[in-house]
């Protein structure tokens, strides 16, 4: 196991479904992803690059896209969600929505993939 499944196999459920719930629709999106760490958190990885975190705090989950610009696209859809500049906050009790995670998956490939290819 990686990083990423090392520490959400250390989660009680219900934490532990809700986080694999993420970073399972972020692989079946992004095949290829590799575990890694970036900015001390376990996170899938995209052409070396972070894609997303779903980590545990003492008081709630928390997603990072790794992007303000993708925590803003989103921000209109997650209405009772706590935001900031790069995390999205929620709980087992009110998981993100699946449609939701999906878009801030593919909106971080996009930008990891703008960045790393030449322009033409």
């Amino acid at each position: 196991m990686g990083a990423v499944d090392d520490s959400l196999a250390a989660l009680p459920e219900p934490d532990r479904g809700c986080l694999e719930r993420v970073i399972g629709i972020a692989r079946a999106l992004v095949p290829g992803t590799e575990e890694g760490m970036s900015y001390g958190m376990p996170a899938l990885k995209f052409e070396g690059k972070p894609l997303i975190a779903a980590v545990a705090t003492a008081k709630h989950l928390s997603v990072f896209p790794f992007s303000s610009a993708v925590v803003e696209a989103v921000a209109g859809r997650l209405e009772g969600y706590s935001l900031s500049k790069g995390t999205i906050r929620f709980s087992a009790e009110n998981p993100l929505p699946e449609d939701v995670v999906e878009e801030i998956v593919r909106l971080r490939q996009a930008e990891i993939l703008s960045k790393t290819c030449p322009d033409s």
